[in-house]
């Protein structure tokens, strides 16, 4: 399978290496440095406590690539519109674009270069972290879980889980992948959002009365725009997960915090966001999440100091 990974970061290229072993795999990043480094050195993935060596094709311009059977998006969200349209030549009529990216409501971008039958969406169980140029630590392993938006009558998700098993992944196709969607999207809503404006440890929002208040009124909203999308979620369980996940990791960081505490940009409109714009495609009030993005938002946006 000729394969395009967008984004060369930790799980870019935990999976643009991996599937190098049997594709033929293009590891697409703006970053020349990082290319010109993977190109002559290998990609380097440590796992088990030892370094392997993977050789992926890495380059910084996809104009001279003919199409691709599938592209796998790895940028942070909020770049994956201009990623896509930057390498837009790699999209041919049976490109399929595949999203493992955090949050939810990708669909709404990757509709608009490919058909809604070539979009793939789902979770990734994998977990790993840059250590320098090239060189990624791969954590945790576990499934990658995908699924369609419409009837897979091509028969491609078979295709792909013959790839990717091969090359030593576990997929796992889903006949509803919203389902899980949303079932991860529920502590990123609540958690997350709110340890990025309290800017406080994730431990903070279950030990807090009035962060557990906010949490509580974020993931009713949520629930019920996914039971209006005709998905199934027990709320009080959801509660429950959200609590254990804030007790567990006492002085975990979310990723909204910490790009508000450095000055990023956040994936807020794909996690809050995606909240706000599947209610309004139900015809529901979400006034807490519209209230969160915003906050967000105007966060960003702060004179630096």
């Amino acid at each position: 399978m000729r394969i395009a990974v967008i984004g060369a970061g930790a799980m870019g290229s935990i999976y643009g290496g991996h599937l190098s072993l049997n594709n033929e795999v293009y590891l697409v990043d703006t970053n020349q440095a990082i290319v010109d480094h993977i190109n002559a050195n290998g990609l380097i993935l440590q796992e088990n406590g030892e370094d392997v060596i993977y050789r992926p094709k890495a380059v910084s311009s996809t104009e001279d690539l003919e199409n691709v059977d599938l592209i796998i998006l790895f940028v942070k969200a909020l770049f994956s519109r201009a990623a896509l349209k930057g390498n837009q030549n790699l999209i041919g009529q049976n490109t399929y674009v595949l999203t493992l990216q955090n949050g939810s409501g990708h669909e709404d971008i990757l509709s608009e270069f490919v058909k809604e039958d070539h979009i793939i969406i789902g979770t990734t169980e994998d977990n790993g972290a840059v250590l320098g140029a090239g060189h990624v630590r791969h954590g945790g392993k576990g499934r990658t879980n995908v699924g369609m938006l419409q009837e897979d009558k091509e028969g491609f998700l078979p295709k792909l889980k013959k790839a990717f098993d091969s090359c030593g992944f576990d997929v796992l196709i889903h006949e509803n992948i919203q389902q899980l969607i949303w079932d991860k999207l529920f502590t990123n809503v609540s958690l997350s959002a709110l340890t990025g404006v309290l800017q406080v440890d994730m431990g903070f929002i279950a030990a807090n009365e009035h962060a557990w208040n906010l949490t509580r009124r974020l993931v009713h909203e949520a629930a019920e725009v996914a039971k209006a999308m005709g998905l199934s979620f027990d709320e009080a369980a959801i509660l429950e997960k959200v609590r254990k996940t804030s007790e567990g990791s006492p002085n975990g960081c979310t990723s909204i915090r910490a790009d508000l505490r450095d000055g990023r940009k956040t994936e807020v409109d794909t996690i809050s966001g995606s909240v706000v714009r599947a209610a309004k495609k139900v015809n529901m009030p979400v006034p807490g999440h519209e209230m969160i993005v915003e906050l967000v938002h105007a966060m960003e946006e702060r004179p630096k100091a």
